[in-house]
């Protein structure tokens, strides 16, 4: 029988140590490129490199991260992550009263937090499922993907109109604390916190390679990764040109993007409360195909906007598909994958998905130059559609994703999907 998992302490102090810690992030994901912007004089392409170098990690580190995990405590993982990105962040309001702030300082602090976001996401997804029972999982990522719509909702608002009273390095000192907060709800966890005991000691790159296998000879992991992948490809332009589109081409003050940022955002609430119930009624396959289609037509809403009201739309049908595409595709992923397997499986996810972001961001920001902010948002929309494709030619369109954990003691063997229609 499923608990309420409110009544539940680790839980509980996991998701407010998730929560706290993504409103001062998005806080931030205004404040940067507004920094840049209008302190340092920088150009949208050098603000789309900006939110590249943060997911650059990913990319270069996403792969051993999840090994490195599995050898050590998760919830060591997750505290550490806090103080090391709450130290970073705090350079950048000292810089700016010292008069020492420069575009250099915020890639260093960018790559740094990054850094930090990674050890920690592999680290809580693979934690939870040790702090809650499988029947439970999806109701946990519906409410901490819920948490994340949330400070997507709170935090630019906030972001934006603490930047237009005390400006942009004084708002980000707010996030220092929430980072400091976070490690300590996660100093109340009490859940079990030792590493994962491999069935045979491996060097680094056979466990890295192992975890691929898995990805990669799963029949619902892999549809779902190459989905992710190019999702993520896209909508890291999209990200990395949303202030620059709604600053430049829409003309729109920090406070009014502040807003449309968090009204957008609150899409991801209602797919938070959503996800759960259409996957029971349509099957979890099928849900997930439906959300990636809403998220693409949002993304189409985005360049076609003209003020205000339709920027703000669009992101609000984006981010309705992204949660519940997101919280589906992580259910399914913890339920076939074996404790000893989850830090190398989200790790990753987190290179293929995550890796993508520097790359889309980067490609983004250099095509605005010739082609224009609009066109480039034009371009994104096109390879979200397309992001649908490895889901059609799986057998997650089959209809639910009733699935068994893969064998503790076999693990070059996929498990297998039990598709019902």
């Amino acid at each position: 029988m499923k608990r309420n998992l409110w009544h539940v302490a680790d839980y509980r102090n996991l998701f407010l140590s998730h929560t706290v810690s993504l409103v001062g992030t998005n806080i931030s994901i205004l404040a940067f490129p507004l920094i840049a912007l209008l302190l340092l004089d920088a150009s949208a392409t050098e603000v789309s490199l900006l939110a590249a170098v943060e997911f650059l990690p990913s990319l270069l580190l996403g792969l051993p991260a999840g090994a490195w995990v599995e050898r050590l405590p998760r919830r060591a993982v997750l505290i550490v992550s806090d103080v090391g990105r709450a130290v970073a962040m705090a350079t950048i309001p000292v810089a700016y009263v010292l008069d020492v702030l420069n575009l250099p300082l915020l890639f260093v602090v960018a790559f740094v937090i990054g850094l930090g976001t990674l050890f920690f996401d592999v680290a809580q997804m693979s934690y939870l499922p040790a702090l809650i029972a499988e029947e439970e999982l999806a109701d946990g990522n519906g409410k901490m993907e819920g948490a994340r719509s949330f400070a997507q909702l709170a935090g630019p608002s906030a972001g934006g109109f603490l930047v237009q009273l005390f400006t942009a390095p004084l708002a980000i000192a707010l996030d220092v604390l929430t980072y400091v907060a976070s490690a300590i709800f996660l100093f109340r966890v009490r859940g079990r916190e030792t590493a994962a005991e491999p069935i045979e000691r491996m060097t680094l790159r056979k466990e890295i390679a192992e975890g691929v296998r898995f990805v990669f000879g799963h029949p619902l992991v892999r549809p779902l990764a190459l989905c992710a992948l190019a999702a993520d490809l896209a909508f890291a332009a999209v990200l990395a040109l949303q202030v620059p589109y709604a600053s430049s081409t829409l003309h729109l003050s920090p406070g009014a993007i502040g807003v449309a940022l968090a009204v957008g955002s609150a899409g991801g609430l209602l797919g938070a409360v959503l996800s759960s119930p259409l996957a029971e009624r349509i099957g979890s396959g099928r849900a997930v195909i439906v959300s990636v289609v809403v998220f693409s037509v949002g993304a189409a809403m985005v360049p076609l906007a003209t003020g205000i009201a339709g920027f703000t739309a669009g992101l609000f049908v984006v981010y309705l598909g992204v949660v519940v595409f997101n919280v589906l595709q992580m259910t399914i992923c913890q339920t076939v994958t074996p404790d000893r397997l989850l830090g190398r499986m989200n790790a990753t996810l987190r290179f293929l998905s995550w890796g993508a972001v520097p790359v889309g961001a980067a490609v983004g920001g250099l095509l605005v130059v010739p082609l224009g902010i609009r066109a480039v948002l034009w371009i994104a929309a096109g390879v979200c559609a397309l992001a649908v494709l490895p889901l059609l030619f799986s057998k997650i369109r089959t209809g639910s994703a009733d699935v068994e954990p893969q064998p503790q003691d076999e693990p070059g063997e996929p498990a297998l999907l039990d598709a019902k229609e």
